[in-house]
């Protein structure tokens, strides 16, 4: 992980441990048809059907293809009800990434160690270290990760039952001023209004989203955001090991309390 390419290949492998694990203890898919498994020295679970972990491989390599670009500023894996109603989205926020010319995707990274900034006078640049010098990450980063794991493992205790039938996407929300992320073939697809960010370039957006329905702009203005924010968010873990910094957690969107209080009635 000595280059912004080795780190995106890092998370996009820790990502999709992750998407497994959600799937799994949100009860997406019965329990059968996960396997059990280990990674960063701790059990997991993945799913074996081959329809499923091809969908998700897929959906990771966009989300790496879109890292690369450093446009990203968070990924998002989100639960729908059966009638599309966003329930839970666990939110993957990267916006601490470090940005990177794309033709110095392979640079390495340019690090200190304690011993080497101490011996640099004060007011000087810290200079580049060779690689013998750079403090080894990677047994830290497994221990986070390892850690996040056990959150996300956890976490249906705290989220409670979801309702049957409930399906899922992933998401990415671009930086400010980023353009989307429109080409041939289009692995992405604007989403509806209700899940965007309200942004100082609304305009470009509600431009965009229009390009792509028969909404209007008035009806994009009044929906944007509405079911963002969700009724109460719940942490799972911050991760910092070198320039891998990224956090973690739950948004329970509105609309699973108006469902649970339909099911009580």
């Amino acid at each position: 992980m000595t280059t912004f390419a080795g780190l995106v290949a890092t998370f996009v492998e820790f990502l999709t441990v992750a998407i497994h694990t959600i799937l799994y203890e949100r009860a997406i898919y019965p329990a059968e048809t996960f396997l059990s498994a280990r990674k960063y020295q701790y059990a997991v679970r993945q799913n074996r059907h081959p329809r499923v972990c091809g969908w998700i491989q897929d959906a990771v390599s966009a989300v790496e293809a879109e890292l690369l670009k450093g446009t990203v500023a968070r990924v998002a894996l989100v639960i729908f009800s059966a009638s599309s109603q966003p329930l839970e989205r666990f939110l993957f926020d990267l916006s601490n990434f470090p940005e990177v010319p794309p033709d110095e995707l392979n640079t390495p990274f340019e690090r200190a160690t304690v011993q080497e900034s101490s011996r640099q006078p004060a007011g000087d640049e810290t200079a580049l270290v060779s690689n013998d010098l750079v403090p080894d990450l990677s047994v830290n980063l497994e221990e986070q990760f390892r850690a996040t794991m056990a959150r996300l493992s956890t976490c249906g205790s705290h989220l409670g039952q979801l309702p049957p039938d409930c399906t899922y996407t992933v998401v990415i929300e671009n930086k400010h001023n980023a353009p989307p992320p429109i080409g041939r073939p289009q692995p992405w697809i604007p989403v509806e209004p209700n899940l965007q960010v309200q942004r100082s370039t609304d305009e470009q957006s509600a431009d965009h989203f229009k390009q792509n329905s028969k909404q209007s702009e008035k009806e994009f203005e009044d929906t944007q955001d509405s079911d963002l924010g969700g009724a109460r968010t719940l942490p799972i873990r911050s991760v910092k090991a070198g320039e891998m910094i990224f956090e973690l957690w739950v948004e329970e969107g509105k609309s699973k309390g108006l469902l649970a209080e339909a099911s009580a009635g």
